[in-house]
């Protein structure tokens, strides 16, 4: 790969942009042998090897600018003027056809197997054989290397790939705009995340989604509804997920063709160059190189779940292919962030117990087991390294735990971890009805008694003396405690517990009128949830707090499209 070390870029053409490609997987990695040789190749097939399917994206019909990450372009050193140039335009809302030298005009779809909770499956794919699972809708078109750091960017939605087992390939406009705000929001929380770079829909062209009627209470969509297309491009390090490792990693064990354990080496190599240079050590040998991405991996997998729940969070469909090798957040599909307090609260129809709130950490473990199981071949002549590697897995819980209790800790303001005050907290907010976000922050207050608490009460339980009485006890025991292990002033303490504790999270009622208005061409919430959710731990006005610091309405529990959605985007 090239030097990675440029010097600071300021980007205000496609011709600026195109001096910084630098195409790494493309150059890197092996491409399909069966894959057309001018990247049209929008029809579902069987790919059996190569890392990647060369494929043009699908340009969207007459397409209209909704917003651009102000934040991520400076950080990039764009220039805002850049997301409603024609050119950029046309680029990032899939036309590919007119890019200037050296950037490629086909992008890349790239393949992985499916696991759900830590179970293989392949009777999904329309061929029985796992083959076909990949970038449905996803194609990457840039690779660039911009004031030093490696970014891929992926337009969700741009078309159909070989991967797109029959489906059209695009993304509609409500599910593209819950994507683009909810990146830059993610990193605004300070949790590693893809980020969003830009956002466009179609002025002329639909596709038919199914979808719920107003006000229904059903769990599955009822009618077929006609909706705008939308593209919005979403950028990372890299899009390398477990299941892409996965996928190499079932050829090699099944020994499915004579090139398989060489691609699955590669790929790990390549995710290690990519995602992990700056921890392993590129001259050690691969064995050694694999247990220190186990490792690595571990740590920032286990950071990034605990962080979930420390905003509020639910991924939804933690499925091994939404997890990014990486270990930041990926795929923001059926996501949710809780409004009142549930283990159990689960935004995705179809996604259960096992994907739900405080079960996170236990999917996690099962997509790092699966990640295991990928690496396995690399180590099978070193017993002494396949036994590392068990340990490493076998370590998770433990690790994971240790992550979760820094955070509860945190979260209360505590010095060191109390698990009989935190057991009885847990037991109180199931008991009183609590919004999560609200309790948090107003403890971030240190207050004297319970009545800043009381604001994030739902339901009548501000009238029942029992559970009031409860509540006065346990903050006693909370600021006793507090007392006796941190040596901050109230003061400070406030400030260390609202900087980790968010005031504003992107709940779902705030998105459907946000997506609701856009159908009609008028972006203003989209603008306002930009600022408003780019700023998620300040003190902001009056009037933005009424609006969105605040428990749910009840006339939205239970609703369809609200509190809970499908995955149909």
């Amino acid at each position: 790969m090239k030097d990675t070390n440029n010097t600071s870029a300021t980007v205000e053409t496609l011709d600026d942009l195109a001096a910084l490609v630098d195409y790494s997987l493309m150059e890197t990695l092996n491409t399909d042998p069966e894959a057309t040789s001018d990247g049209v190749d929008h029809t579902p097939r069987q790919v059996f090897s190569g890392h990647y399917v060369p494929v043009n994206p699908t340009p969207i019909e007459e397409p209209v600018y909704i917003a651009h990450s102000e934040n991520f372009f400076h950080e990039l050193g764009f220039s805002d003027a850049l997301a409603t140039s024609e050119d950029f335009i046309r680029m990032f809302s899939g036309d590919s056809s007119q890019l200037p030298e050296p950037m490629s005009r086909m992008g890349w779809a790239t393949g992985y197997a499916l696991s759900i909770y830590g179970s293989e499956y392949y009777e999904q794919c329309p061929f029985g054989t796992g083959n076909a699972y990949g970038d449905g809708r996803a194609i990457s078109i840039l690779e660039a290397v911009i004031n030093g750091n490696r970014w891929e960017m992926q337009l969700k939605g741009g078309g159909r790939t070989p991967y797109c087992r029959g489906a059209d390939g695009r993304a509609v406009l409500r599910s593209s705009i819950r994507e683009f705000l909810a990146q830059e929001h993610m990193h605004a929380l300070g949790v590693p995340t893809s980020r969003s770079l830009s956002l466009y829909t179609s002025k002329t062209e639909t596709v038919r989604r199914p979808w719920f009627t107003n006000g229904s209470y059903s769990r599955d969509p009822e009618v077929m509804i006609e909706e705008a297309v939308a593209i919005t491009t979403r950028v990372a390090p890299s899009f390398l997920r477990v299941g892409q490792l996965e996928l190499f990693g079932r050829r090699a064990r099944k020994k499915e063709h004579p090139k398989a354990i060489e691609e699955l080496e590669q790929i790990v190599l390549h995710l290690i160059d990519r995602e992990y240079s700056d921890v392993i050590d590129k001259h050690l040998p691969i064995q050694e190189k694999v247990i220190l991405l186990a490792k690595a991996f571990r740590s920032r997998l286990t950071a990034l779940v605990a962080n979930w729940i420390r905003v509020g969070y639910c991924q939804g469909n933690f499925n091994s292919d939404n997890c990014a090798a990486g270990g930041f957040t990926l795929d923001y599909g059926p996501f949710g962030f809780i409004d009142m307090f549930d283990p159990r609260y689960q935004p995705w129809t179809g996604g259960g117990v096992h994907f739900s709130f405080l079960n996170q950490p236990q999917a996690a473990e099962r997509n790092f087991s699966m990640f295991c199981l990928a690496l396995k071949p690399l180590l099978a002549s070193n017993q002494d390294a396949l036994d590392q590697l068990d340990e490493i897995r076998e370590g998770f819980p433990q690790v994971m735990q240790g992550q979760m209790i820094k955070m509860w800790a945190s979260k209360l303001g505590l010095e060191t971890f109390d698990a009989s005050l935190f057991n009885e907290l847990v037991k109180l907010m199931i008991e009183t009805s609590v919004d999560y976000t609200i309790f948090f922050r107003e403890l971030s207050t240190v207050p004297e008694d319970i009545s800043p608490l009381t604001k994030s009460f739902y339901g009548d339980a501000v009238l029942n003396e029992k559970i009031l009485k409860r509540w006065s006890e346990w903050l006693e025991k909370w600021r006793s405690l507090v007392d006796a292990t941190t040596s901050e002033s109230r003061e400070n303490l406030s400030k260390q517990m609202k900087a980790f504790n968010p005031k504003y999270t992107l709940r779902e009622w705030f998105l459907v009128p946000a997506y609701k208005q856009a159908t009609k061409g008028d972006y203003t919430l989209i603008k306002e949830l930009q600022e408003v959710m780019t700023n998620p731990y300040a003190e902001q006005s009056k009037e933005i707090e009424e609006k969105y610091y605040r428990e749910k309405p009840s006339e939205f529990f239970e609703i369809a499209g609200i509190s809970h959605v499908s995955c149909s985007s």
